[in-house]
This record gives structure tokens, sequence and C-alpha cells, in this order.
């Protein structure tokens, strides 16, 4: 019985894996054929994106950019694994932006914009948290911040080693290095230094 549930479900997943081969040649040849492929990728994408940058309207903006990209460069599409693509060019978008935000945000801008966390105190510690999360992957080298993050955003192993262009080994030692890093920062500093009593 167990073999033919797991038969059943490797059957589900290779003809899930060819159904979306197929969407995509089709893709290729008719961009209105990408549609779907998009229903099925937006949400990921955006959430990515939102954990990412933390602003709805600038995740939106960022999941626009990705699927014109990916629009874009469909025809020259070489990969395994379509979701990892879509990922890596997720990546390379935010960290397009960022490099443009910097060259043409002075510093002082963002004194002058109110926070945008709504004021019901749910809503708020809710906000605080996501801040902290944020301020928190922050610390992380960028490397080992781009693994947790596209963990976060439900990527596997292999997806992400393929959208950072690492192996898969490099990114298990990535993340298992950053969770090291924030278990680290999480602990409570004792006054003493090194956490003993006498």
């Amino acid at each position: 019985m167990r073999a033919t549930l797991s038969d059943n479900a490797g059957s589900q997943a290779a003809q899930a894996a060819l159904d979306e081969a197929a969407q995509i040649a089709l893709a290729r040849r008719d961009p209105r054929a990408f549609a779907p492929l998009y229903e099925r990728y937006a949400d990921p994408i955006y959430r990515y994106c939102h954990r990412r940058l933390g602003d709805p309207d600038a995740a939106a903006d960022a999941t626009s950019k990705v699927f014109v990209r990916a629009l874009a460069a469909l025809p020259r599409y070489r990969h395994d694994s379509f979701r990892s693509w879509l990922f890596a060019i997720a990546h390379n978008t935010l960290v397009d932006s960022w490099r443009t935000a910097r060259i043409e945000a002075p510093l002082d801008a963002g004194a002058e914009h109110a926070d945008p966390a709504p004021s019901p105190e749910d809503q708020l510690l809710s906000a605080d948290a996501g801040r902290e999360i944020r301020a928190l992957l922050a610390r992380l080298p960028a490397d080992q911040r781009h693994v947790v993050e596209m963990r976060l955003a439900g990527l596997s192993n292999q997806e992400i080693a393929a959208a950072l262009g690492r192996s898969v080994g490099a990114t298990k030692m990535l993340h298992v290095r950053a969770l090291t890093t924030l278990r680290a920062l999480l602990q409570p500093e004792t006054p003493g230094g090194s956490g003993e009593e006498p």
C-alpha cells in the first residue's frame, strides 16, 4: 500500500513537471501562455520580495519586475527547475534595486518618512516582530542571509543552490552557519561574561 501511495505521489510530481515543461515551451512561442506560470509562482515570489524588502508596495513592484524579466528571458531558459530560475531572477532584481536605491536616495531622505506600521496594538506587535527578524537577518553575512531568506520562501537546498549558483553542500553549510549565528544573536548575554556561576 505504501509503495502504491509513494508511486502515485511520484507519478503526480512527474506529471506536474511535465505539464510545467509543456507550459514553458508553449509560453516561449506565445507570451500569453505565460499566465498559468505567473499564477503559480506570483505568490511565492511576492512573499520572498516582501520578506526581503519589508514594504508591500516595493514587494509588488519587485514582483512585477521579476516576471517582466522572466518573460523577456524565457526564450533563453535552459534550467532544470523553473522555480529556482525565477528565484534567481528575484534575487538579482532585489540586488539591482538596492544598488539603484543607494545611488539615488540620500541617507537623510529616510528620516522624513513615518513608520508605515498600522496603529492597533496587535498589528504593531506583528510589525515589531517582523522588524526584529529583518534586523537579525541583516546582521548575517550576505551569503548566509540570502540562503535563510530563500529557505523562508520555501525553496529546497537544491533550488537555493541553483538560484545562487553554488553547490548544494555549500548551500547547506551556509544555512548551518546562519542558524548558528542566529542562535548566538538570540542568546541573552550574562553580566559575568561566561554565563557560569562561581
